[in-house]
């Protein structure tokens, strides 16, 4: 049977798969074939879809993998809708405003599908149909390892030898996702496209996780803390590529408002006696100049306190120096540029230093307590602070539930839902409300 699939594709790299098991052979594993000198081609989803190699309607536990990967994606999956959402009201909107063809230009296809040069085609791709983000936007180009992995003999790390990207691995499983989530040296979103309509970015790797229609098993056998692992590795590399991104942005121009809090400004307007940002004020900067968006690192830092404190103060005095800079509408440009990368460089190590760290039950809820008791401090930077806790919680909530029920589960579900409800409305956010929900959950857990 064959599901959803370019057929022509299918049968030629099933036929492919065919030969090669016949040459190994009914008993031995098959040599390899050479490893290829030159990049790999791109093939195009069709060539997964076959229902013997990824195109199953039902998952299938015996294998190492579901073996219907690709019918998740088709079906459920909303990566397969980013290039549609080029053409709705919204995306024309846009277009009119930046005079841009959203479906064409290369500053929206480049996360919204999958732009690649002529050469960089194998003869199978379709070059007549976008098919948005499909499997070798994360995987890698397919045409190295495609036919090979399918014969006997063959695992994983020799697919990622040939060429396949190595999506177990959480720290470029996460940079792949922030890619496009965050950006990188050749994606961005910047202050134009938010204000012609763009949403603004936010990412937690975790949670994002969960919410995927999922297409891969959690090596749960291996390490059952795999989701804190997740959530911790991921909130360092998206502060790192944060410093890198505001590095970037500022050695081109200055101030670039995508890497302030958007809320600082676009919020509703109270009578002066009701604002809680008045109340609060404006520490460490002029009143009037919009702050850093500063939700890449307050979770972050209850995660070090556990696993690298001494890590936690050198990355603490390395953001506030980024933070006074970015906070002043006059500081140099290159000064900016040289403190955030210095700040990369210090969460880059520590962030290799959290893949090998241990996570447990006890380390699990620990980090649930901390993050929820330092609700006046979180709910004070913002809604988007806010919001970042409010994904962190859920995730070490639903690893820990995974490992282990608790006895009050309905109540602590209840009380971190009511959470996200609090952030429904991002511009008429209520920090308060906020901050004694965040004490709900902690007397709870």
């Amino acid at each position: 049977m064959l599901l959803l699939g370019n057929r022509s594709k299918c049968v030629v790299y099933v036929a492919v798969a065919v030969l090669a098991l016949a040459v190994s052979g009914p008993t031995g594993a098959a040599d390899a074939p050479p490893k290829p000198t030159g990049p790999g081609q791109y093939t195009g989803p069709g060539s997964c879809s076959s229902s013997s190699c990824h195109g199953g309607v039902q998952p299938r536990y015996e294998t190492t993998v579901l073996q219907n990967e690709y019918s998740t994606w088709a079906v459920q999956d909303k990566h397969t809708k980013a290039y549609m959402v080029l053409s709705n009201d919204v995306g024309k909107r846009m277009g009119r405003i930046l005079n841009i063809t959203p479906e064409k230009d290369k500053r929206c296809l480049a996360c919204h599908s999958l732009v690649i040069e002529t050469a960089q085609k194998a003869s199978t791709y379709r070059a007549d149909e976008m098919d948005g983000i499909s499997c070798e936007n994360c995987h890698g180009p397919s045409s190295n390892w495609l036919g090979p992995h399918t014969t006997r003999g063959w695992d994983y790390a020799k697919s990622v030898d040939y060429g396949m990207v190595d999506t177990r691995d959480i720290t470029k499983r996460s940079e792949k996702c922030l890619s496009c989530h965050l950006g990188d040296s050749e994606r961005s979103v910047d202050h134009e496209l938010i204000a012609a309509g763009h949403p603004d970015l936010y990412f937690e790797q975790a949670s994002f996780e969960a919410v995927m229609p999922r297409h891969w098993k959690l090596p749960t056998d291996k390490d059952p803390w795999v989701e804190v692992r997740t959530m911790a590795t991921g909130q360092a590399i998206q502060l790192r590529e944060n410093m890198r991104r505001i590095s970037r942005n500022a050695g081109k121009f200055w101030p670039e408002y995508a890497e302030l809090d958007c809320f600082a400004c676009h919020h509703s307007l109270t009578a002066p006696k009701d604002s809680w940002r008045q109340e609060r004020g404006y520490p460490g900067r002029r009143a009037g100049n919009p702050p850093w968006n500063p939700s890449r690192f307050v979770v972050f830092t209850h995660v070090l306190n556990e696993v690298d404190k001494p890590g936690a103060q050198r990355l603490e005095v390395e953001v506030k120096r980024v933070t006074a800079l970015v906070n002043d509408i006059t500081a140099d440009r290159a000064a900016i540029a040289r403190a955030a990368t210095a700040c990369a460089e210090v969460a880059d190590g520590i962030a290799k230093r959290i893949v090998g760290a241990q996570f447990d039950a006890a380390m699990t809820r620990r980090l649930i307590k901390s993050i929820a008791a330092d609700s006046d401090r979180i709910a004070n930077q913002g809604e988007r602070a806010a919001e970042q806790a409010a994904m962190a919680i859920d995730s070490l909530y639903l690893a820990g539930k995974s490992n282990g029920r608790a006895g009050n589960e309905a109540q602590i579900r209840s009380a971190i839902n009511s959470l996200f409800q609090l952030l429904q409305n991002p511009s008429n956010f209520n920090p308060s409300a906020f901050a004694r929900q965040m004490k709900a959950v902690d007397a709870l857990i």
